[in-house]
């Protein structure tokens, strides 16, 4: 029984290596790496130089900027350029959560306790409450907030005005959100992956500060693999640097790189244990599909979420997986990836795994 708990935990712990999201321990390591200023930002240069732009123009007016949407997957800096908003405009910055908002009352108190100029940062907005999500149409569009008082009938509205603040939203799925508040975000920005270019940047900047000693190709080797987050280049970083201080003398090179990202079960495309496992059943046990999602998830063992959510991203962001009406799909890229021969198309009139049920 012992030992399966620390399977489990070992496997879990490798899977974190390429997860794009942070727990707590994580977020304290990464506070050190962020950047602080805009200048210093690598990679984004569209959102990097809009941002700079509502920026400047907000500091010549002496006002707050326009409230601020900062949308992308986990891990390519929407928190970083929150603190970085809040830093150029030389004000305080006041953090929270959709999911900690429950109640209007909740989002009322956070509101009151602003002063002017303010940012207030809601990561994951879209997950706030309806009531909460309601009374910030207000407080954003005028800056003012009805308080309920009393229940039934004898309830009273008493209006409470707000300074002047910057709401800067980030989401993971603004699809999500609902349009009245969407459309009140004065500036929208959509974060991309890093090309390798940009996360070697990032490598080589973190290991400065880390401390950590490394060559122009270990770099480059961390960069490829990190799947274009930010956040997982740093946490590869991390790893890495272990590596090199117990076994290859401190020095980070392209050998020991690859030995030790090898050892952690991260492949030279930045697929861990999880992705391969997907690959590995839907080609060498399903034939490349169509399989369901729920089928996929118990082969490998993990819950359907896990799959679709950690897994599946980035395995369709590199043409290795189709989905389909019918269900999962390999492609032809899959096929390589594990060394296998890709399998002949079908003959013309035969249906294909394409097709629809």
């Amino acid at each position: 029984m012992t030992d399966a708990r620390l399977d489990d935990a070992e496997e879990a712990h490798l899977r974190r290596l390429t997860d794009a999201e942070a727990d707590g321990d994580e977020r304290a390591v990464e506070a050190a790496l962020r950047p602080k200023r805009l200048d210093e930002v690598v990679g984004q240069a569209r959102v990097r130089d809009q941002l700079g732009l509502v920026l400047e123009a907000a500091r010549r007016r002496e006002r707050a900027p326009d409230h601020v949407l900062l949308s992308g997957p986990p891990g390519l800096g929407k928190t970083t350029l929150a603190m970085i908003i809040a830093a150029e405009m030389s004000t305080p910055l006041r953090l929270t959560s959709g999911p900690a908002i429950t109640h209007a009352g909740d989002l009322a108190a956070i509101l009151s306790g602003l002063n002017d100029g303010d940012v207030l940062f809601v990561d994951e907005i879209h997950r706030m409450s309806r009531p909460a999500e309601e009374m910030l149409y207000m407080a954003m569009e005028d800056f003012r907030v009805d308080v309920i008082i009393g229940k039934g009938p004898g309830a009273t509205a008493i209006p409470l005005e707000i300074p002047p603040f910057t709401l800067v939203g980030a989401t993971t799925r603004a699809g999500l959100l609902p349009g009245p508040l969407r459309d009140r975000f004065g500036f929208t920005a959509h974060l991309e992956f890093y090309e390798p270019a940009d996360l070697d940047l990032i490598v080589h900047r973190s290991a400065g500060l880390l401390g950590v000693e490394l060559t122009p190709e270990g770099s480059a080797e961390i960069a490829s693999r990190s799947r274009g987050t930010p956040r997982i280049a740093n946490r590869l970083l991390r790893r890495v640097r272990d590596y090199a201080q117990v076994r290859a003398g401190g020095v980070v090179t392209l050998p020991v790189a690859q030995a030790a990202l090898d050892m952690f079960e991260v492949d030279e495309s930045g697929l861990d244990r999880l992705d391969r496992a997907v690959l590995d059943v839907l080609c060498r046990r399903f034939g490349g599909g169509p399989v369901g999602a729920s089928t996929l998830a118990v082969a490998v063992g993990e819950e359907r979420e896990t799959v679709e959510e950690v897994a599946e991203p980035f395995l369709v962001r590199q043409g290795m997986l189709a989905r389909t009406p019918r269900g999962r799909v390999a492609t032809p890229a899959a096929w390589l990836h594990l060394g296998l021969s890709v399998p002949s198309a079908p003959a013309a009139g035969d249906s294909t795994l394409f097709d629809e049920a």
